[in-house]
């Protein structure tokens, strides 16, 4: 996911040396790349699936309510 860009080309008889505030940039990335990993297998997850479909079935419930009441269905 991480991708390093030169601004600069090497040839065959130079090699590229990272620095260490390119070594650092790199560690953070990995760093932040791990994060977001764990968040998308943490939201993946049955639980996360389980609240969604609760929160979709509590909004659908009240916008056929609002629906009903503008309509002047009002229950009893």
């Amino acid at each position: 996911m991480t991708a390093m860009t030169v601004h600069h080309t090497f040839t065959a008889s130079r090699e590229a040396r990272a620095t260490g505030i390119d070594r650092a940039l790199l560690r953070a990335a990995s760093t932040l790349d791990s994060f977001v990993v764990a968040r998308i297998e943490r939201r993946s997850g049955a639980e996360h699936r389980r609240a969604a479909s609760a929160q979709a079935a509590a909004l659908r419930a009240r916008r056929d309510a609002e629906a009903r009441g503008a309509m002047g269905l009002l229950p009893r």
